[in-house]
Protein backbone atom coordinates (compact mmCIF):
# COMPACT_ATOMS: atom_id res chain seq x y z
CA UNK A 1 0.00 0.00 0.00
CA UNK A 2 1.09 3.54 -0.13
CA UNK A 3 3.08 5.38 2.64
CA UNK A 4 1.02 6.96 4.76
CA UNK A 5 3.12 9.97 5.53
CA UNK A 6 3.09 10.80 2.23
CA UNK A 7 -0.36 12.08 2.74
CA UNK A 8 0.84 14.52 4.89
CA UNK A 9 4.26 15.14 3.32
CA UNK A 10 3.94 14.62 -0.59
CA UNK A 11 0.00 15.01 -1.08
CA UNK A 12 -0.01 16.49 -4.37
CA UNK A 13 2.52 14.48 -5.47
CA UNK A 14 -0.10 11.18 -4.38
CA UNK A 15 -2.86 13.15 -6.11
CA UNK A 16 -0.93 13.48 -9.45
CA UNK A 17 -0.17 9.97 -9.59
CA UNK A 18 -3.06 8.62 -8.90
CA UNK A 19 -5.11 11.27 -11.48
CA UNK A 20 -2.51 9.03 -13.90
CA UNK A 21 -4.43 6.34 -13.40
CA UNK A 22 -7.90 7.92 -13.94
CA UNK A 23 -8.84 7.87 -10.81
CA UNK A 24 -11.34 9.59 -8.81
CA UNK A 25 -9.33 11.39 -6.14
CA UNK A 26 -11.92 11.72 -3.21
CA UNK A 27 -10.89 8.92 -1.55
CA UNK A 28 -7.40 9.54 -1.12
CA UNK A 29 -8.37 13.02 -0.03
CA UNK A 30 -10.63 11.62 2.35
CA UNK A 31 -7.55 8.99 3.26
CA UNK A 32 -5.25 12.19 3.67
CA UNK A 33 -8.02 13.94 6.47
CA UNK A 34 -8.23 10.38 8.14
CA UNK A 35 -4.77 10.19 8.75
CA UNK A 36 -4.30 13.58 9.82
CA UNK A 37 -7.27 12.94 12.26
CA UNK A 38 -5.29 9.79 13.63
CA UNK A 39 -2.29 11.08 14.03
CA UNK A 40 -3.97 14.23 15.95
CA UNK A 41 -5.87 11.86 18.28
CA UNK A 42 -2.84 9.88 19.05
CA UNK A 43 -0.85 12.85 20.61
CA UNK A 44 -4.28 13.93 22.39
CA UNK A 45 -3.79 10.24 24.12
CA UNK A 46 -0.63 10.03 24.99
CA UNK A 47 -0.89 13.57 26.14
CA UNK A 48 -3.79 12.36 28.49
CA UNK A 49 -1.44 9.21 29.58
CA UNK A 50 0.85 11.16 30.77
CA UNK A 51 -1.02 13.13 32.65
CA UNK A 52 -2.76 10.11 34.12
CA UNK A 53 1.20 8.76 34.79
CA UNK A 54 1.64 12.02 36.95
CA UNK A 55 -1.97 11.75 38.51
CA UNK A 56 -0.63 8.08 39.58
CA UNK A 57 2.76 9.50 41.52
CA UNK A 58 -0.15 12.50 42.78
CA UNK A 59 -1.84 10.00 44.46
CA UNK A 60 1.15 8.03 46.02
CA UNK A 61 2.65 11.65 47.46
CA UNK A 62 -0.72 12.42 48.76
CA UNK A 63 -1.15 9.09 50.40
CA UNK A 64 2.52 9.13 51.73
CA UNK A 65 1.47 12.43 53.30
CA UNK A 66 -1.83 11.16 54.98
CA UNK A 67 -3.85 13.40 52.99
CA UNK A 68 -6.49 11.00 52.38
CA UNK A 69 -8.74 13.42 50.84
CA UNK A 70 -6.46 15.07 48.12
CA UNK A 71 -5.71 10.92 47.38
CA UNK A 72 -9.00 10.51 46.39
CA UNK A 73 -9.64 13.35 44.90
CA UNK A 74 -7.09 12.78 42.17
CA UNK A 75 -7.61 9.44 42.19
CA UNK A 76 -10.96 10.41 40.87
CA UNK A 77 -9.71 12.69 38.37
CA UNK A 78 -7.57 9.91 36.92
CA UNK A 79 -10.20 7.69 36.69
CA UNK A 80 -12.14 10.31 34.53
CA UNK A 81 -9.10 10.96 32.56
CA UNK A 82 -8.88 6.97 32.12
CA UNK A 83 -12.18 7.10 30.76
CA UNK A 84 -12.16 9.64 28.32
CA UNK A 85 -8.27 8.55 27.16
CA UNK A 86 -9.97 4.91 26.32
CA UNK A 87 -12.89 6.87 24.29
CA UNK A 88 -10.28 8.61 22.92
CA UNK A 89 -8.02 6.07 21.94
CA UNK A 90 -11.03 3.85 20.55
CA UNK A 91 -11.72 6.68 17.76
CA UNK A 92 -7.95 6.90 16.98
CA UNK A 93 -8.21 3.23 16.11
CA UNK A 94 -11.27 3.72 14.00
CA UNK A 95 -9.69 6.45 12.24
CA UNK A 96 -6.96 4.19 11.14
CA UNK A 97 -8.58 1.17 10.43
CA UNK A 98 -10.57 3.67 8.09
CA UNK A 99 -7.26 4.95 6.67
CA UNK A 100 -6.02 1.29 6.54
CA UNK A 101 -9.22 0.13 4.55
CA UNK A 102 -9.41 3.04 1.75
CA UNK A 103 -5.35 2.52 1.53
CA UNK A 104 -5.57 -1.36 0.43
CA UNK A 105 -8.26 -0.25 -1.98
CA UNK A 106 -5.89 2.55 -3.43
CA UNK A 107 -3.78 1.43 -6.30
CA UNK A 108 -0.04 1.63 -6.37
CA UNK A 109 1.27 5.23 -8.05
CA UNK A 110 2.89 4.80 -11.62
CA UNK A 111 6.53 5.16 -11.99
CA UNK A 112 7.68 8.57 -13.88
CA UNK A 113 8.70 7.04 -16.79
CA UNK A 114 5.53 5.02 -17.03
CA UNK A 115 3.93 5.92 -20.27
CA UNK A 116 0.70 8.36 -20.22
CA UNK A 117 -3.19 6.54 -21.34
CA UNK A 118 -6.25 5.89 -20.63
CA UNK A 119 -6.17 2.09 -21.11
CA UNK A 120 -4.78 -0.51 -23.26
CA UNK A 121 -4.99 1.42 -26.72
CA UNK A 122 -2.46 3.49 -25.23
CA UNK A 123 0.21 1.12 -24.43
CA UNK A 124 3.34 1.17 -26.13
CA UNK A 125 4.98 -1.98 -28.50
CA UNK A 126 8.77 -1.14 -27.46
CA UNK A 127 9.48 -3.87 -30.29
CA UNK A 128 8.53 -7.16 -32.12
CA UNK A 129 10.82 -9.88 -32.12
CA UNK A 130 10.60 -12.84 -34.40
CA UNK A 131 7.45 -11.99 -36.40
CA UNK A 132 6.92 -11.67 -40.31
CA UNK A 133 3.87 -12.68 -41.58
CA UNK A 134 4.55 -13.49 -44.87
CA UNK A 135 6.46 -16.27 -43.40
CA UNK A 136 3.44 -18.19 -41.95
CA UNK A 137 1.83 -21.29 -43.94
CA UNK A 138 -1.64 -21.97 -44.32
CA UNK A 139 -0.78 -25.40 -41.95
CA UNK A 140 0.48 -22.55 -39.47
CA UNK A 141 -3.16 -20.56 -39.48
CA UNK A 142 -4.88 -23.60 -38.09
CA UNK A 143 -6.07 -22.66 -34.28
CA UNK A 144 -4.67 -24.43 -31.46
CA UNK A 145 -8.20 -25.73 -30.60
CA UNK A 146 -8.66 -27.40 -34.12
CA UNK A 147 -5.33 -28.55 -33.73
CA UNK A 148 -5.45 -30.25 -30.03
CA UNK A 149 -8.60 -32.22 -31.26
CA UNK A 150 -7.25 -33.57 -34.10
CA UNK A 151 -4.15 -35.11 -32.63
CA UNK A 152 -6.12 -36.02 -29.32
CA UNK A 153 -3.69 -33.62 -27.01
CA UNK A 154 -6.26 -31.28 -25.92
CA UNK A 155 -9.86 -32.08 -25.19
CA UNK A 156 -12.09 -29.68 -24.16
CA UNK A 157 -15.11 -31.09 -23.77
CA UNK A 158 -14.15 -33.33 -21.57
CA UNK A 159 -13.09 -31.06 -19.32
CA UNK A 160 -16.34 -29.24 -19.59
CA UNK A 161 -17.33 -32.30 -18.39
CA UNK A 162 -15.35 -32.67 -15.54
CA UNK A 163 -15.38 -29.15 -14.26
CA UNK A 164 -17.34 -26.95 -16.49
CA UNK A 165 -16.18 -24.43 -19.33
CA UNK A 166 -12.67 -23.54 -19.61
CA UNK A 167 -11.04 -25.91 -17.70
CA UNK A 168 -8.99 -28.13 -20.10
CA UNK A 169 -8.02 -31.37 -20.48
CA UNK A 170 -4.46 -32.13 -22.26
CA UNK A 171 -4.21 -35.55 -23.58
CA UNK A 172 -0.70 -37.53 -24.40
CA UNK A 173 1.88 -35.38 -26.05
CA UNK A 174 -0.49 -32.56 -25.03
CA UNK A 175 -0.29 -33.36 -21.27
CA UNK A 176 3.47 -34.13 -21.78
CA UNK A 177 4.02 -30.37 -23.63
CA UNK A 178 2.34 -28.74 -20.75
CA UNK A 179 5.13 -30.57 -17.81
CA UNK A 180 7.86 -29.39 -20.66
CA UNK A 181 7.24 -26.27 -20.78
CA UNK A 182 7.40 -25.93 -17.05
CA UNK A 183 10.51 -27.80 -16.69
CA UNK A 184 12.16 -26.29 -19.70
CA UNK A 185 11.45 -22.53 -17.38
CA UNK A 186 12.44 -23.66 -13.92
CA UNK A 187 15.85 -25.25 -15.90
CA UNK A 188 16.54 -21.77 -17.53
CA UNK A 189 16.38 -19.87 -14.34
CA UNK A 190 17.80 -22.51 -12.14
CA UNK A 191 21.57 -20.07 -12.06
CA UNK A 192 20.17 -17.85 -10.08
CA UNK A 193 16.72 -18.05 -8.58
CA UNK A 194 15.77 -20.50 -6.28
CA UNK A 195 13.09 -23.26 -6.79
CA UNK A 196 10.48 -22.79 -4.14
CA UNK A 197 7.15 -25.68 -4.01
CA UNK A 198 4.58 -22.98 -2.22
CA UNK A 199 1.08 -24.44 -1.11
CA UNK A 200 -1.89 -24.20 -3.60
CA UNK A 201 -3.94 -22.39 -1.02
CA UNK A 202 -2.87 -19.57 1.05
CA UNK A 203 -4.86 -17.64 4.00
CA UNK A 204 -6.34 -14.21 3.41
CA UNK A 205 -3.25 -12.11 4.75
CA UNK A 206 -1.30 -13.77 2.23
CA UNK A 207 -3.44 -12.23 -0.36
CA UNK A 208 -3.69 -8.97 0.85
CA UNK A 209 -0.13 -8.77 1.12
CA UNK A 210 0.02 -8.72 -3.18
CA UNK A 211 -2.88 -6.69 -3.77
CA UNK A 212 -5.27 -9.52 -4.59
CA UNK A 213 -7.60 -8.34 -1.87
CA UNK A 214 -9.79 -7.13 -1.34
CA UNK A 215 -9.72 -5.38 -4.74
CA UNK A 216 -10.00 -8.98 -6.53
CA UNK A 217 -12.65 -10.72 -4.38
CA UNK A 218 -14.62 -11.38 -7.32
CA UNK A 219 -11.82 -13.07 -9.14
CA UNK A 220 -10.55 -15.78 -7.03
CA UNK A 221 -11.76 -19.26 -5.40
CA UNK A 222 -12.38 -18.68 -1.98
CA UNK A 223 -12.71 -22.31 0.20
CA UNK A 224 -15.08 -20.67 2.94
CA UNK A 225 -15.06 -23.53 5.45
CA UNK A 226 -11.28 -22.91 5.69
CA UNK A 227 -10.60 -19.65 4.65
CA UNK A 228 -8.18 -20.38 2.26
CA UNK A 229 -7.92 -19.31 -1.40
CA UNK A 230 -6.38 -20.76 -4.41
CA UNK A 231 -3.46 -18.93 -5.36
CA UNK A 232 -4.37 -16.98 -9.18
CA UNK A 233 -0.31 -17.04 -9.64
CA UNK A 234 2.93 -18.23 -7.55
CA UNK A 235 3.52 -14.03 -6.97
CA UNK A 236 1.39 -14.27 -3.95
CA UNK A 237 3.01 -17.19 -1.87
CA UNK A 238 6.05 -16.44 -2.87
CA UNK A 239 5.69 -12.69 -1.90
CA UNK A 240 4.86 -13.57 1.84
CA UNK A 241 7.95 -15.97 2.01
CA UNK A 242 9.40 -12.66 3.48
CA UNK A 243 6.40 -11.53 5.27
CA UNK A 244 7.04 -9.69 8.73
CA UNK A 245 10.55 -10.48 8.41
CA UNK A 246 13.91 -8.15 8.56
CA UNK A 247 15.78 -8.75 5.81
CA UNK A 248 19.87 -8.20 5.46
CA UNK A 249 20.82 -6.09 2.69
CA UNK A 250 23.72 -8.19 1.82
CA UNK A 251 21.34 -11.02 0.85
CA UNK A 252 19.51 -8.82 -1.52
CA UNK A 253 18.30 -9.44 -4.16
CA UNK A 254 17.01 -12.30 -3.29
CA UNK A 255 15.25 -14.70 -5.93
CA UNK A 256 12.98 -17.47 -6.05
CA UNK A 257 11.12 -18.80 -8.67
CA UNK A 258 8.02 -21.86 -8.49
CA UNK A 259 5.71 -23.92 -10.07
CA UNK A 260 2.34 -24.20 -9.13
CA UNK A 261 -1.02 -24.39 -10.99
CA UNK A 262 -2.88 -20.68 -10.47
CA UNK A 263 -6.64 -20.92 -10.71
CA UNK A 264 -8.80 -17.74 -11.75
CA UNK A 265 -12.48 -16.73 -12.26
CA UNK A 266 -12.04 -14.85 -15.09
CA UNK A 267 -15.60 -13.29 -14.07
CA UNK A 268 -15.42 -10.51 -16.87
CA UNK A 269 -14.24 -12.60 -19.39
CA UNK A 270 -17.94 -13.90 -20.65
CA UNK A 271 -17.63 -13.88 -24.39
CA UNK A 272 -14.50 -12.68 -24.78
CA UNK A 273 -11.50 -14.50 -26.24
CA UNK A 274 -12.82 -17.93 -24.41
CA UNK A 275 -11.84 -20.30 -26.73
CA UNK A 276 -9.49 -22.95 -26.65
CA UNK A 277 -7.28 -21.89 -24.14
CA UNK A 278 -7.34 -18.01 -24.63
CA UNK A 279 -8.82 -18.12 -20.57
CA UNK A 280 -8.87 -20.61 -18.84
CA UNK A 281 -9.39 -21.19 -14.78
CA UNK A 282 -6.99 -23.48 -14.24
CA UNK A 283 -3.17 -23.25 -15.89
CA UNK A 284 0.29 -24.12 -14.71
CA UNK A 285 2.76 -21.34 -14.56
CA UNK A 286 6.47 -21.26 -13.68
CA UNK A 287 7.13 -17.42 -11.66
CA UNK A 288 9.79 -15.71 -10.74
CA UNK A 289 10.06 -12.89 -8.12
CA UNK A 290 12.09 -10.63 -6.15
CA UNK A 291 12.83 -8.83 -3.22
CA UNK A 292 15.52 -5.77 -4.08
CA UNK A 293 16.45 -3.12 -2.33
CA UNK A 294 15.75 0.35 -4.48
CA UNK A 295 18.97 0.52 -6.15
CA UNK A 296 18.47 -3.18 -7.89
CA UNK A 297 14.97 -2.73 -8.59
CA UNK A 298 15.81 -1.46 -12.35
CA UNK A 299 18.30 -4.37 -12.97
CA UNK A 300 16.08 -6.94 -11.39
CA UNK A 301 13.19 -5.99 -13.62
CA UNK A 302 15.71 -5.86 -16.75
CA UNK A 303 16.55 -9.30 -15.94
CA UNK A 304 13.14 -10.96 -14.98
CA UNK A 305 12.32 -9.25 -18.84
CA UNK A 306 15.20 -11.23 -20.31
CA UNK A 307 14.62 -14.51 -18.90
CA UNK A 308 11.05 -14.76 -19.76
CA UNK A 309 11.76 -13.22 -23.52
CA UNK A 310 14.32 -15.83 -23.69
CA UNK A 311 12.29 -18.82 -23.14
CA UNK A 312 9.56 -17.37 -26.15
CA UNK A 313 13.22 -16.91 -28.38
CA UNK A 314 14.38 -20.84 -27.27
CA UNK A 315 10.98 -22.05 -28.42
CA UNK A 316 10.90 -20.25 -31.85
CA UNK A 317 8.35 -18.29 -31.45
CA UNK A 318 7.05 -14.20 -32.04
CA UNK A 319 6.55 -12.02 -29.82
CA UNK A 320 6.41 -8.58 -28.32
CA UNK A 321 7.17 -6.48 -25.62
CA UNK A 322 4.46 -4.02 -24.26
CA UNK A 323 5.04 -1.50 -22.04
CA UNK A 324 1.57 -0.64 -20.31
CA UNK A 325 0.18 2.49 -19.87
CA UNK A 326 -0.68 3.78 -16.28
CA UNK A 327 -4.22 3.64 -17.19
CA UNK A 328 -3.61 -0.04 -17.64
CA UNK A 329 -1.61 -0.95 -15.22
CA UNK A 330 -2.65 -3.45 -12.51
CA UNK A 331 -3.29 -2.33 -9.17
CA UNK A 332 0.03 -2.98 -7.54
CA UNK A 333 2.58 -2.08 -10.36
CA UNK A 334 4.34 0.88 -10.83
CA UNK A 335 5.48 -0.22 -14.11
CA UNK A 336 4.91 -3.31 -15.86
CA UNK A 337 6.27 -5.00 -19.21
CA UNK A 338 3.98 -7.48 -20.73
CA UNK A 339 5.47 -9.96 -23.25
CA UNK A 340 2.53 -10.65 -26.07
CA UNK A 341 3.30 -13.93 -28.04
CA UNK A 342 2.23 -14.55 -31.64
CA UNK A 343 -0.43 -17.42 -32.11
CA UNK A 344 -0.74 -17.11 -36.25
CA UNK A 345 -3.36 -19.87 -35.88
CA UNK A 346 -5.83 -17.49 -34.28
CA UNK A 347 -3.95 -14.34 -35.96
CA UNK A 348 -3.85 -12.87 -32.52
CA UNK A 349 -1.14 -11.46 -29.81
CA UNK A 350 -1.57 -13.46 -26.73
CA UNK A 351 -0.48 -11.82 -23.27
CA UNK A 352 2.33 -14.54 -22.24
CA UNK A 353 3.82 -12.64 -19.06
CA UNK A 354 3.80 -9.63 -17.22
CA UNK A 355 7.14 -8.30 -15.73
CA UNK A 356 6.19 -5.68 -12.63
CA UNK A 357 8.08 -3.36 -10.47
CA UNK A 358 5.84 -2.89 -7.53
CA UNK A 359 8.31 -0.62 -5.51
CA UNK A 360 7.58 -0.78 -2.45
CA UNK A 361 3.70 -1.44 -2.12
CA UNK A 362 3.44 -5.15 -1.67
CA UNK A 363 6.38 -5.03 1.07
CA UNK A 364 4.73 -2.58 3.16
CA UNK A 365 1.53 -3.94 2.59
CA UNK A 366 3.47 -7.18 3.85
CA UNK A 367 5.76 -5.87 6.25
CA UNK A 368 9.26 -6.48 4.51
CA UNK A 369 11.96 -5.14 5.60
CA UNK A 370 15.54 -5.32 5.05
CA UNK A 371 18.50 -4.14 6.87
CA UNK A 372 20.90 -1.07 5.60
CA UNK A 373 24.87 -2.68 4.74
CA UNK A 374 25.34 0.83 6.23
CA UNK A 375 23.61 0.39 9.63
CA UNK A 376 20.99 2.37 10.95
CA UNK A 377 16.45 1.94 10.83
CA UNK A 378 15.28 -0.34 8.97
CA UNK A 379 13.99 0.64 5.04
CA UNK A 380 10.76 -1.45 3.33
CA UNK A 381 12.11 -3.60 0.06
CA UNK A 382 11.17 -3.60 -2.95
CA UNK A 383 8.81 -6.45 -5.42
CA UNK A 384 9.33 -7.62 -8.71
CA UNK A 385 7.89 -10.47 -10.62
CA UNK A 386 7.28 -11.67 -13.89
CA UNK A 387 6.02 -14.77 -15.70
CA UNK A 388 8.77 -16.91 -16.68
CA UNK A 389 6.55 -19.27 -18.62
CA UNK A 390 2.62 -19.56 -18.60
CA UNK A 391 1.19 -22.33 -20.20
CA UNK A 392 -1.84 -22.01 -21.89
CA UNK A 393 -0.88 -19.27 -24.09
CA UNK A 394 2.54 -20.54 -24.95
CA UNK A 395 1.25 -23.79 -25.47
CA UNK A 396 -1.02 -22.73 -28.12
CA UNK A 397 1.59 -20.93 -29.93
CA UNK A 398 3.71 -23.43 -29.88
CA UNK A 399 1.32 -26.27 -31.60
CA UNK A 400 0.05 -23.53 -33.82
CA UNK A 401 3.61 -22.08 -34.75
CA UNK A 402 5.33 -25.39 -35.60
CA UNK A 403 2.59 -27.34 -36.86
CA UNK A 404 3.63 -28.71 -40.10
CA UNK A 405 1.41 -29.92 -43.49
CA UNK A 406 0.63 -33.24 -42.05
CA UNK A 407 -0.95 -31.95 -39.60
CA UNK A 408 1.87 -33.40 -36.97
CA UNK A 409 3.72 -30.24 -34.54
CA UNK A 410 7.40 -30.47 -34.91
CA UNK A 411 9.25 -30.06 -31.41
CA UNK A 412 11.71 -27.10 -30.73
CA UNK A 413 15.04 -28.43 -29.92
CA UNK A 414 15.14 -26.69 -26.12
CA UNK A 415 11.87 -29.77 -25.65
CA UNK A 416 13.81 -33.14 -26.82
CA UNK A 417 15.15 -33.40 -23.48
CA UNK A 418 11.65 -33.58 -21.67
CA UNK A 419 9.73 -36.03 -24.58
CA UNK A 420 11.23 -39.34 -23.92
CA UNK A 421 12.79 -39.41 -27.10
CA UNK A 422 9.80 -37.42 -29.65
CA UNK A 423 10.71 -35.22 -31.69
CA UNK A 424 7.18 -34.56 -32.79
CA UNK A 425 3.50 -34.83 -31.79
CA UNK A 426 1.45 -36.51 -34.20
CA UNK A 427 2.76 -37.19 -37.58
Amino acid sequence: MLDPKRLRTDLEAVKAGLARRGLDLSEIERAAALEAEERALKAKVEGMRARIRALSKEVGQARKAGDTATAEAKADQSRALGEEERKIEAEATSAGADLREILLRTPNLPADDCPDGADEADNVVLRVEGYDASTYGDHQKVPHWDVGAGLGILDLERGAKLSGSMFPVFRGGGATLVRALCQLALDRNSDAYEEIRPPSLVRTDTMVSTGHLPKFADEGYHLERDDLWAIPTAEVPLTSLGRDEILNEADLPMKVMAYTPCFRREAGAAGRDTRGLLRVHEFDKVELLAYAAPAQAADVHADILARAEGSLQALGLAYRVVDLCAGDLGASAARTFDIEVYAPGCDMWLEASSVSWFSDYQARRANIRYRPAEGGGTAVAHTLNGSGLAVPRVWAAVVETHRQPDGSVALPECLWPYFRGARSIGG
